[in-house]
């Protein structure tokens, strides 16, 4: 009777155990910067496979509307982590000093920033951007760091009109010729276009880091609550590096998560989306080197006064000031390559 009653007692002990860890699970609310696309694939792995859990975590991944809503929505305290433009948090903390925010996590070591135009436009290089119309929606972060493109390629930004309009008039207007270039995602607006029926071979698209522009693209961001929960913010960090490294090592396998989430996404765009995003922003020398998350202290500095410039800010922020390097993995942890 007594050993049946300390087996009973010693089940009930490993199932108590067995539930802890479900209990001390910390819920985290985080946005993406925009709709759950192809990039979006290294996240939904760190969820579906239980990485995040394995870091304390219970996350909730929402989609968003734009860096600039990511990063209100972190300041605000509504979300605890977000994915935004390093650049739209630079602009945010200089017109909210008292919410300001810092990036813990880069995510994109070159931003994704780019100008197209059709070939029948005749825009071979630059320069060739002087006098002409480009168009883009008034939140566009490539139109808003233009300046930092134009100081690159010694092209005086005044040279050039921009045209307001909503997103999804962006591609289409180019394509009419209504405007003669626009700006905008490398991975977004080159697949709208193709989408739209028009190759890539007839397009001419001035990448910025290919011009020497040393702005960085979209990191991890935190709010000031949960930077003081050091040890999460790492483990989350982790997570998301090992959703990277899956993701890029088998994009297709990765897509299938995303379309879990939202199943009226098409599965080869995104998957080709993913790609254009690790080809471009991601898989860079550094990147390659150093492992991802982290940024070279002088390009950094580089990139803060190039933002400065381009939002007119009358001081330009130390590093320290929009980066904190403190909750980064180890080098080991960070290697996605």
């Amino acid at each position: 009777m007594i050993g049946k009653t300390l087996r009973t007692l010693a089940a009930a002990a490993a199932v108590l155990c067995l539930a802890l860890p479900a209990l001390a699970q910390t819920p985290v609310k985080f946005t993406l910067d925009w709709k759950f696309e192809g990039p979006a694939a290294p996240y939904f792995i760190a969820a579906a496979k239980g990485y995040f859990k394995q870091a304390g975590l219970d996350v909730t991944i929402d989609s968003g509307n734009g860096s600039s809503g990511a990063v209100n929505r972190v300041a605000t305290g509504a979300y605890d982590i977000g994915f935004a433009d390093i650049n739209s948090l630079i602009e945010f903390n200089a017109q909210n000093p008292d919410k300001a925010l810092k990036a813990v996590f880069m995510v994109y070591d070159y931003p994704p920033f780019a100008i197209f135009s059709l070939k029948k436009a005749n825009i071979t290089k630059p320069a060739d951007l002087a006098g002409k119309t480009l168009g883009a929606p008034i939140f566009d972060a490539p139109r808003k760091t233009f300046s930092a493109f134009a100081k690159a390629v010694n092209l005086d930004p005044a040279s050039v009109t921009w045209q307001t309009m909503d997103p999804p008039l962006r591609e289409p207007m180019l394509i009419r010729g209504d405007v003669n270039a626009i700006s905008g995602f490398y991975f977004t607006s080159l697949l709208n276009l193709e989408k739209a029926g028009v190759k890539a071979e007839d397009l001419n698209i001035f990448k910025y880091p290919d011009f020497g522009v040393k702005l960085y693209g979209n990191a991890i961001i935190v709010s000031p609550e949960m930077a003081k929960k050091p040890e999460l913010v790492k483990g989350f960090l982790a997570a998301v590096a090992k959703g990277w490294k899956e993701a890029i090592a088998d994009p297709k396998a990765a897509i299938a998560f995303v379309k879990e989430k939202d199943g009226l996404i098409d599965a080869a765009l995104e998957e080709k989306r993913l790609k254009l995003c690790v080809d471009m922003c991601i898989a860079t020398p550094y990147v390659k080197e150093n492992g991802m998350g982290g940024v070279d202290p002088a390009r950094l500095a580089k990139a803060i006064e190039e933002a400065s410039i381009s939002f007119g800010l009358k001081t330009t922020p130390k590093p320290e000031q929009v980066f904190d390097s403190s909750f980064m993995p180890d080098k080991d942890a960070r290697k996605v390559f």
